[in-house]
């Protein structure tokens, strides 16, 4: 399967104003597969998510999406991204005051506003199908179940087709069942329609299931940056210990 770079971070260090949380880093991630940002609680995976996707510009270094350097504080340059990635936010963040249409459709409404009605119908409904939720348009999120929500807000995620989708915890409050069927979802969006994912997460059923590449943070620094495979086979005590469980 062909891949290519879609992000590029190079000597990034990000943080809060003056907190510096992590320093350093350097990585990239490729189209067509599962990246997942592995640590103990607290070491910055939501940061570097952040920081990625906008919300927090880096304190220092270079980030690059499809080859061109991210400029974090022109609002030009992140409209324009946020037209070409979608974010699976940890509380699904949809809104309680519309209902699943709405909220799916929402992306589409604010990067193009004189879309035809139709196309937009055509769009929500197919994501809504693909996400397992085609009878559902009506339904506002606090008729869902948790998994329900998570599979919602996923449909708005792929909304807009992006080339990348970011994953803060997506499995985080969902029984063993419902985060499996999370995780194959995934999957099969990787699989059939060649998405690209940057998954947050510290549970470690989803990270054996979906896991093609695995970024590992600790101490502030990236630990490990490869395929998943060579993580399992690295020594290391701070790895062992997270795969045994003893930390998350």
């Amino acid at each position: 399967m062909e891949t290519r770079e879609i992000i590029k971070v190079q000597q990034v260090d990000v943080g809060y104003e003056d907190e510096k949380v992590l320093e350093g880093l350097s990585f990239a991630v490729e189209s067509r597969r599962v990246t997942v940002i592995l640590g103990k609680s607290g070491c910055g995976k939501t940061t570097i998510l952040k920081t990625l996707i906008g919300l927090i510009p880096p304190l220092t270094g270079d980030v690059f999406f499809f080859g061109e350097k991210v400029n974090y504080y022109s609002e030009e340059c992140l409209k324009s991204l946020y037209k070409r990635i979608g974010v699976l936010y940890q509380g699904s963040a949809l809104l309680n005051s519309m209902n699943l249409y709405d909220n799916i459709a929402l992306p589409i409404k604010i990067h193009f506003q004189h879309l035809p009605v139709q196309i937009e119908k055509e769009m929500v409904h197919s994501r809504l199908k693909q996400v397992g939720l085609g009878d559902n348009a009506k339904k506002f999120p606090s008729e869902l179940s948790g998994g329900m929500r998570k599979r919602a807000a996923l449909a708005r995620a792929m909304i807009l087709d992006p080339e990348i989708i970011f994953c803060d915890e997506p499995s985080a409050g969902l029984d063993p069942i419902t985060a499996y069927g999370l995780d194959e979802l995934m999957l099969k969006l990787k699989e059939y329609f060649g998405m690209t994912f940057l998954v947050v997460t510290h549970e470690l059923r989803s990270i054996e299931k979906i896991a093609d590449k695995a970024l590992v943070l600790n101490d502030g620094r990236l630990l490990f940056f490869g395929d998943y495979r060579d993580l399992k086979n690295m020594s290391d005590p701070f790895i062992d210990d997270f795969f045994l469980k003893k930390i998350g």
